[in-house]
């Protein structure tokens, strides 16, 4: 009777495990389906169309490496937009890195109607990205702009902010440093984790603010400070949008990042073989460097407890 029971009792278990992991399945079944048909297929057949010379209009045929081949080869225009791109990245990550530690300093401290000012520092980030935005960054640094109009009683006379070669490129790059929101709040959830008895033992052995700053601060937020430098890399590497709405890669192709070629080649050209084979090499570039600076993280991140990222 006992044994019965038992049976019983552990067949009922097991019906009802695998009741409860189909009905967890059922749960997330509408991302699985998401991500392999939206994300993991597109993701495999880009590999497939970038060994191809698929171009919309006729069946791909197989071509090997040849589109890679031409892209580092015969395509000056690739090694035209990687520095532009480089030099795009260089000038955004570390700005919005930089400004958005000063102002999350900032706003850790207690003043009056600091939320207020919080939310007003993050707004930029919750518009960013978008075609209005940069339009009206657009009009506001053209030569009849408001930015030069700000600047003309100062006698700095008129910029032509996005027709020289020379600036037209910074002009694009502070629309994203502005965009500073996103970084901005998580290194201000980091700092509120920093223990306030740190810093108090710091006071009584005579630190002072800048010591503080580079010898508590600093490094307890060092994991933070790796997790916002990849994710801006990450977001500057495949910028598009700002580039093409402000200057449309101009002018003399001063602007003129990966992400436009890729766009040109993909839509202009309609060589979706050659652009998927760009794209490939934009997620090896970006990828490549990200696991150099997880792999350098180790001399440089510090943890609690003492472990390695």
């Amino acid at each position: 009777m006992v044994n019965n029971m038992s049976a019983r009792t552990l067949l009922d278990s097991r019906r009802t495990f695998k009741f409860k992991n189909i009905e967890g399945l059922f749960y997330v079944a509408p991302w699985i389906i998401g991500f392999l048909w939206l994300q993991l297929f597109p993701f495999l057949m880009s590999l497939y169309y970038s060994m191809t010379d698929f171009a919309l209009v006729r069946e791909p045929n197989w071509v090997g490496f040849q589109n890679y081949i031409r892209l580092f080869t015969r395509d000056p225009d690739f090694w035209h937009s990687l520095r532009v791109t480089s030099i795009y990245a260089f000038i955004v990550v570390p700005g919005v890195m930089i400004l958005s530690l000063i102002v999350a300093m900032i706003l850790n401290m207690k003043l009056r109607a600091i939320n207020l000012f919080r939310t007003a520092y993050y707004l930029p980030s919750i518009l960013g990205g978008s075609i209005a935005v940069a339009t009206l960054w657009r009009v506001m640094f053209m030569r009849a702009g408001v930015i030069n109009q700000l600047i003309e009683p100062l006698g700095l006379g008129p910029v032509d902010w996005l027709g020289n070669p020379d600036i037209a490129l910074f002009t694009v790059s502070m629309l994203s440093i502005w965009q500073f929101g996103s970084p901005m709040v998580i290194f201000l959830a980091a700092l509120k984790q920093v223990p306030s008895s740190l810093y108090e033992a710091a006071r009584v052995d005579g630190a002072s603010k800048l010591r503080i700053f580079f010898n508590i601060t600093l490094p307890m937020l060092t994991p933070i400070i790796l997790f916002n430098f990849v994710m801006q890399f990450i977001i500057a590497m495949q910028e598009f949008t700002s580039a093409f709405i402000i200057t449309s890669g101009g002018p003399a192709r001063a602007t003129w990042v990966l992400g436009i070629k890729l766009y040109e080649d993909a839509f202009r050209f309609f060589r979706m073989g050659y652009a998927a084979a760009l794209s490939w090499i934009m997620f090896i570039i970006i990828a490549v460097i990200t696991m150099l600076v997880f792999r350098s993280s180790s001399a440089w991140v510090f943890y609690e407890d003492g472990g390695d990222f």
